[in-house]
Parts: structure tokens; C-alpha cells; sequence
């Protein structure tokens, strides 16, 4: 905005008059003294050329003042014009979030022109495959075009750039992936592979920039599902790190590109490559990384959902009583290990002949899981043939055929990863947080409608790391005294589904699993700040490996 300026006259500031001084522009002790304009002029000359400046003097102040108030009003007007842009766009809910788009910060770059009436801005979304951005920019554009002083509207859409939620706490080669997404069975020849690699597929035709891991060492099925020009993975000798090969955009890694074939080699060793695979590869920004997850519940299966923080699952299954059980394995195993399980997909469910629908393996194996366990989502995939030859040919189905029944079906699922991964972001980066102005910790644990505070010093007191607690004995190392009761957290970061970091200001980072948080005495009354005087209870006993406060 430039900044209006009255006219410089310098001789002005000596005219002696009753408005002038009122206002404040002129000196009283000051009169106009004619021989400053080298000239000889008569009197009456003088006093018209005194009326001449008097009457510039007025105008000069009438027309700066005339043109500060149109610069205030200019400036109230931008304001409530942006007010007025951002009030309308609060009117679109986010359907996962619950929340208007204003609110949830995807609003960028607003710029006015009041003038013109014209109105520019950026929808930033949490993910560039999100399924209903289209209707984002169509709301947002009509409702600011209703406005009555505009007359064009400019929308852009972007992302937010890849960025895990618990960026800190991952090796390098995975700082830049915001999604992980497992695919699992525990049970082989269930198409676990055929699911993997066209959901893979599927988010990247939605836009997102996606990458698939094969954890399967001993039977890898990304090479035979997949054609990449470079069959080989390459070594980057300065970073010492692995480049992935690429097909049709999708980024892959595989111990079968590996050149190796198949592993023959004991389970210590077989963990030691898939995290070397993993953690050690140039995966770049990605949105979703999909691993497809060998089968069982064993070290490999452990060492992925400790190594990786899964974002979710989805579970694979096929309509037999006996898949289901195996199934039912993995389940419990992502649900110890605090992974969500979004999606249950069960495959060869059914084909359809003569106008008829037949299930040549039984019903009810998808539909127990989600029952039984309840996951909210179940996908069906029929038998086709073409599915089945689209795995052995190299070119996976929802590329070969985009508006089959079977890419309709990976289209619902890669939607529905797509939502139910933004939620799981939301609450976990929000599930603990540290409130300065009632000095407490928020806890709200990720699905759970449950919302709680606790004191500082009541968390820091109740580690369960061996700094505090004798890991044979039991014996609590940390005395109740020994952490300050004004203490607070300088930092606290989301640890996959299942904890939280903690950093205190001696340098001590903690790591606080939700289930042991639920467990702590909790605060009440924490509308306001206690007042100075009143200290906690003096008085505690270590009992069931946490610190209790004794009321007397």
C-alpha cells in the first residue's frame, strides 16, 4: 500500500492563523516575513499572495485529509473483504475431518482486488489423491463467486508436501513418505500380491506419487507382476544407498530385483535385508508407500511393524473358513501393535455366469473379520481371468483395464485408504499435546472418543524405561522427588499408532505408550491455572509399577 503524503511548503508553517493553529499545522510566534522571496512587493500585493498561500493551506489539509480517509477506508474495506472471502469458504466441511476448510488450514494465498473484484487463493489439501478435491474447487469457486463485489474467481489445488507425521524418529530413506500402508494375509495364496500392486497403481492414478515395497524375500512376486525397463536395482556408491527401478511412475523395490532370485537364508539374516531394503533406498517425496507383507506372524512380520510406522492396514482374505483363521492372526497382530486396519478386501469371492452370481468357495470370511474385529470396510474382488493374467503378464489390471468392474473395485479401495489415513494423521498428531495455559498434557487416544489431562510431573515420574525402573527387580530407580513439580515437556512427538516422545529439560526423552498414559492419575478441575500456593501432595507410594498420590 503506498503512503499518502501532504505537499511540502515550507513557508506555509509560518502563516499565523486562528484555523491553522486550531488544527495544529502552524506557529503562532512566526509571521511571514516578505524578504524571503528576494522580490519587492507592494502591500497589497503581499496580502493577496498571503490569501493565495492561506487559501493552497486549506486545500493542501482538506485534500490530505480527504485522501486519509479513503486510504482508512480502503484498508477496512481489503479486511472485510477478506473476511467476507474466508466466511464462505468456511462453509465447505472437510467430510473426514468434520471440519469447514478454513478451519483445517487448507486456505492459501488469498490475494484481493477489490478494484477489479477479482479473488485468488490455493487450496492446499492433505493429499494430491484426494478423491473429492474436484468438489472442493467447484464449492469454493461458486460460493466466492455469490459474493456481490466479485467478478472473477482464480482457484489453485496442491498438496502438502510428503512428510511423515513422526519425521524425527525414522531413518533417513523414510522422512519424506507420509503414508505406510501394509498389505497383508499371513496366509499365501490368498492374491495378497495382486491387491499390493493394483491399490498401488490405483492411488497413482488419483494423483499421489506411490511406491511399492516387496517384503517378501523367500517367494518376491513384484518382478513376475510388474515390467520395469531396468529389472535391476542400482547402488548409489556415494550415499551408499539403493535407487529403486520405476514402472508407468510407481517407484519399486524388491529382493528380486536384487538379482538374487529367491533367499535362501535363516530368518536373523532375511530381517537384516528387508530393513537394509527398506530403510536404505532413495524412496524420495511419496505419498503412500505400499508394502506388500509376506505371509505369517513371525520375525519378519514383527520386525516391519517395529521398523516402519505403519500409518494402516488392509487385510486380504478369500471366503474360506480356514483363510479366515489365519487372518484372524494378523489382525490381533496389528492390533497389539497398535496398526489400524482399515479395509478387508476378499478375494475370488464370487463369479457370475448364465445371469447368474455363484460363490464356489463359501460366503462369510470378509464379513466375519469386519464383525468379528470391527474393521469398517469390506471389498469384494470377483474371479476374472483377466485379473489372474494381468499378474503373470506384467501389467496390472486397473492399468490395463481403467473402467473394469475390478479398477471400480480398487477405485472404492484406494478412496477409502485415502480417508481413512488423513483421519489417522489427524489423531495422531493430535492425540497429545501440551497445553501451556492450564500447564497440562491433552491426551485424546487415537480411536477413542476418551479426552484427559495429566500433570507433568505425573508422566515424568511414571517411566517405565530402565533409567527408571530396575529392569530384574522392579525396584523403582526414580524417586518421587527427584522431578520438580513445575516441570514441562519441551517436546512431544507421535510415535506411530502406539506412543508418544516426550522431551523434558533434562534432556531426557520419553517414550509414553498410549495404553500406559490411560493408566496415570488424571486431572480434574483444569479450567484454570492452580493458584501458586497450592502444591501437589507431598505424600506418594510406588504401587504396580506407578507412582500414586496419597490423600490425607
Amino acid at each position: 500500500m503506498q503512503l499518502l503524503q501532504a505537499p511540502s511548503l515550507s513557508n506555509i508553517t509560518l502563516l499565523s492563523t486562528t484555523s491553522s493553529l486550531n488544527r495544529g499545522f502552524l506557529s503562532p510566534k512566526k509571521s511571514f516575513d516578505i524578504s524571503t522571496v528576494n522580490c519587492s512587493i507592494s502591500s497589497q500585493r503581499h496580502e493577496g499572495f498571503v490569501r493565495l498561500l492561506r487559501s493552497q493551506s486549506i486545500s493542501s489539509t482538506v485534500t490530505t485529509r480527504a485522501a486519509s480517509v479513503k486510504a482508512d477506508a480502503s484498508i477496512v474495506s481489503i479486511g472485510t473483504a477478506e473476511n467476507d472471502v474466508l466466511a464462505v469458504l468456511s462453509q465447505i466441511i472437510d467430510p473426514d475431518f468434520g471440519t469447514d476448510i478454513v478451519s483445517c488450514g487448507f486456505v492459501k494465498d488469498l490475494h484481493i482486488n477489490e478494484t477489479l473484484g477479482e479473488v485468488s487463493f490455493r487450496l492446499e489439501l492433505t493429499t494430491p489423491a484426494c478423491p473429492i478435491k474436484d468438489m472442493f474447487e467447484q464449492k469454493a469457486n461458486e460460493v466466492v463467486a455469490m459474493l456481490p463485489w466479485v467478478k472473477k474467481v482464480n482457484v489453485t489445488m496442491s498438496a502438502q508436501p510428503a512428510r511423515p507425521v513422526f519425521e524425527g524418529q525414522l531413518p533417513i530413506g523414510l522422512q519424506t513418505i507420509s503414508n505406510i500402508v501394509a498389505v497383508s494375509s499371513c496366509k499365501g495364496g490368498v492374491g495378497k500380491s495382486t491387491v499390493a500392486v493394483n491399490l498401488a497403481y490405483t492411488l497413482a492414478g488419483m494423483g499421489a506419487r506411490v511406491g511399492i515395497f516387496d517384503a517378501d524375500v523367500y517367494g518376491p512376486s513384484l518382478p513376475t507382476m510388474v515390467s520395469p525397463e531396468n529389472c535391476l536395482l542400482e547402488m548409489n556408491p556415494e550415499k551408499r544407498s539403493i535407487i529403486p527401478t520405476e514402472y508407468l511412475g510407481v517407484k519399486l523395490v524388491s529382493f528380486g530385483f536384487a538379482g538374487q532370485g529367491r533367499a535362501i537364508m535363516r530368518g536373523p539374516m532375511v530381517s537384516g535385508v528387508i530393513n537394509q531394503l527398506l530403510t536404505t533406498s532413495e524412496w524420495g517425496e511419496l505419498d503412500y508407500l505400499v508394502i506388500d507383507m509376506p505371509p505369517g506372524t513371525g520375525d519378519i512380520q514383527l520386525t516391519l511393524c517395529q521398523v516402519v510406522p505403519l500409518t494402516a492396514a488392509v487385510v486380504v482374505t478369500t471366503p474360506q473358513k480356514l483363510a479366515f483363521i489365519d487372518v484372524a492372526k494378523g489382525v490381533r497382530m496389528f492390533s497389539k501393535l497398535k496398526v489400524p486396519c482399515v479395509a478387508v478386501v476378499e478375494n475370488m469371492s464370487h463369479f457370475d455366469a448364465d445371469g447368474k452370481r455363484y460363490y464356489p468357495f463359501g460366503r462369510g470370511s470378509g464379513s466375519q473379520v469386519v464383525q468379528q474385529f470391527g474393521i469398517p470396510h469390506l471389498f469384494d474382488l470377483p474371479i476374472r481371468p483377466t485379473l489372474s493374467a494381468s499378474g503373470d503378464s506384467g501389467m496390472p489390471e486397473v492399468v490395463a483395464d481403467p473402467q473394469g468392474e475390478v479398477a471400480r473395485t480398487f477405485q472404492e479401495l484406494g478412496v477409502c485408504v485415502v480417508q481413512q489415513c488423513a483421519k489417522i494423521r489427524q489423531q495422531v498428531s493430535t492425540a497429545v499435546t501440551y497445553d501451556k495455559s492450564i500447564k497440562a498434557i491433552r491426551v485424546k487416544v487415537p480411536d477413542s472418543d476418551e479426552e484427559f489431562f495429566l500433570h507433568p510431573a505425573t508422566v515424568r515420574r511414571n517411566d517405565q524405561s530402565a533409567q527408571s525402573i530396575d529392569e530384574w527387580t522392579g525396584e523403582q530407580k526414580l524417586q518421587y522427588t527427584d522431578i520438580p513439580e513445575d516441570i514441562e515437556p519441551e517436546d512431544i512427538w507421535p510415535m506411530g499408532n502406539y506412543a508418544v516422545s516426550i522431551t523434558w529439560p533434562d534432556g531426557f526423552i520419553q517414550i509414553a505408550p498410549y495404553d500406559q498414559l490411560q493408566t496415570m492419575e488424571r486431572l480434574v478441575h483444569v479450567c484454570k491455572p492452580a493458584p501458586a500456593q497450592v502444591k501437589a501432595p507431598i505424600n506418594a507410594k510406588f504401587i504396580d509399577r506407578k507412582w500414586v498420590s496419597i490423600v490425607q
